[in-house]
C-alpha cells in the first residue's frame, strides 16, 4: 500500500499574527541576551515576512529576566516567556503549543549559527515545501569551526541516530531549527523528552509519520563560552536513543503475542469452518486485539478518543493482511500441499510480513499524530 502523500500549502497568516514566532531559551543569559535580540531584530528587518522573538526565560536567577523585559519594553517585537524549571525542550514545548504564529523557529542565544541561513531554513516552510527544516553542521557545504572534542561527539552521536534509530537526517543538535505550527501541535505530545534530546526524539517522531524534513547547511563558529554540558548531554541523548528503540521492542512483543494466538485461533476455528473463512476470522479477531494493544502499549493513546478512527484505519491494516495471507494460501493450495500444517507454517511466514507492514502503517498511518498542548506563564 501506498500512503497518501502529505498536503502542504503556502502559509497564509492573519494579519495581525507575525508570520514567524522564533523563541529564543535562556538560562542565566543576561550578558549574551541584548547582543542577541539586537542582532536578530536586525537581521529580521531583511526578511519579508512579519516575525516576532520570544525570550524563553528558564528559571534564571541572575537578572535575566529583568533584561528580557527591558528588551521587550523597547521593542514590541520582543515578548518574554517565563518558566518555573529548566529545560529547552520545556520552554519550546511551552512557547510553541501556544504561539498563533503558522512558523515557529528556535536559535541558540550564543548565536553560533549564521542568521544567514535563517531566510532559507524559513522559507522551506513558508512555501509549503516542507513541515519540519533544521540547520545542519554536518552538510557537505556547511563551514564549521569548533573544537576536535565536540566534532567527534556530534559525529558519533549522528553515527548512532542512523544506525540505531534509522535517521536519516544529519544533524539532531544543531541549535537553529522551524516547524509548521500544525506539525508542532501534532508532535509535541508525543515527545516525552523535556531537555536537549528534545530535538532529536521530535526528528524522529517527524520522520516516522513521514513529513519532510529540509536541511539547511549553516556557517557555525563554537561558543567557547558555552553553558552546555558535553558529556552530560551526550549521555542523556543515549538514554532517549534506547527509549526510543524500546517502542520497537514493545511491538515486537506484541506482535508475537498476536502472531501464537493466531495460530492457536486458526486450529481451533479449522475443524469448524473452511480453510479461508478460518484464516479470516482467526485474523481480524487478533488484529482488533493486536490494534487496542498497541494503541495502548507501544504507541501511549489512552482513552476514548480518536478510538473509531484507530480500529477503522486498523480494519484497513487487517483487510491487507487479510490478502496476504489469503494469497499465501491460494498459492500454496495450487501447488498442490494441503492440509493443517503446511498452511499454518506458510500463515505463520505471511504473518511475519505482515507484522512489519502492520508496525510501519501503524506507526506513520493510525497513530501519527495525537493532541494536546501545555500552557506557559507570560510576563
Amino acid at each position: 500500500m501506498s500512503l497518501q502523500p502529505v498536503t502542504r500549502t503556502a502559509v497564509v497568516p492573519a494579519s495581525d499574527v507575525p508570520l514567524v514566532d522564533i523563541v529564543i531559551p535562556v538560562f542565566n543569559e543576561e550578558q549574551a541576551l541584548p547582543r542577541c535580540v539586537t542582532t536578530l531584530l536586525a537581521h529580521l528587518d531583511q526578511l519579508p515576512w512579519t516575525a516576532r522573538v520570544t525570550i524563553a526565560d528558564n528559571a534564571s536567577t541572575d537578572a535575566t529576566a529583568l533584561v528580557a523585559r527591558r528588551l521587550a519594553h523597547a521593542d514590541p517585537r520582543v515578548r518574554v516567556v517565563h518558566l518555573d524549571e529548566k529545560g529547552r525542550g520545556r520552554a519550546l514545548r511551552a512557547v510553541w503549543s501556544t504561539s498563533e504564529s503558522p512558523v515557529l523557529a528556535y536559535m541558540d542565544v550564543d548565536l553560533s549559527t549564521d542568521l544567514a541561513a535563517l531566510l532559507p531554513m524559513l522559507a522551506s516552510l513558508v512555501s509549503g515545501h516542507s513541515d519540519v527544516a533544521i540547520g545542519s553542521r554536518l552538510s557537505p557545504s556547511s563551514r564549521v569551526a569548533r573544537g576536535p572534542k565536540r566534532e567527534l561527539i556530534s559525529r558519533c552521536y549522528n553515527l548512532i541516530l542512523r544506525s540505531v534509530l534509522r535517521a536519516r537526517f544529519r544533524d539532531a543538535q544543531c541549535g537553529f531549527k522551524a516547524i509548521r505550527r500544525e506539525v508542532a501541535l501534532d508532535l509535541l505530545p508525543q515527545v516525552k523528552d523535556q531537555t536537549w534530546f528534545f530535538d532529536t526524539e521530535l526528528l524522529v517522531l517527524a520522520e516516522r509519520a513521514g513529513l519532510r524534513i529540509h536541511e539547511v547547511p549553516v556557517d557555525w563558529v563554537d561558543d567557547p563560552d558555552s553553558r552546555v554540558d558535553i558529556w552530560r548531554t551526550a549521555i542523556d541523548d543515549l538514554r532517549g536513543v534506547l527509549r526510543l528503540r524500546r517502542e520497537i521492542g514493545v511491538f515486537a512483543t506484541v506482535g508475537v503475542a498476536s502472531t501464537v494466538a493466531y495460530g492457536l485461533l486458526y486450529l481451533v476455528l479449522r475443524s469448524a469452518l473452511p480453510t479461508y473463512a478460518a484464516n479470516a476470522t482467526a485474523l481480524l479477531l487478533t488484529a482488533i486485539a493486536n490494534t487496542a494493544a498497541n494503541r495502548r502499549f507501544t504507541f501511549g493513546v489512552q482513552g476514548p478518543r480518536d478510538l473509531l478512527r484507530h480500529h477503522s484505519q486498523g480494519f484497513v491494516v487487517f483487510a491487507l493482511g487479510l490478502g496476504l495471507t489469503t494469497g499465501a494460501l491460494w498459492l500454496l493450495h495450487a501447488s498442490g500441499v494441503h492440509g493443517g500444517l503446511p498452511e499454518l507454517v506458510v500463515l505463520t511466514v505471511a504473518n511475519l510480513a505482515v507484522t512489519v507492514m502492520r508496525f510501519v502503517l501503524l506507526k506513520v498511518w493510525v497513530f501519527g499524530v495525537k493532541e494536546g498542548a501545555a500552557s506557559p506563564s507570560y510576563g
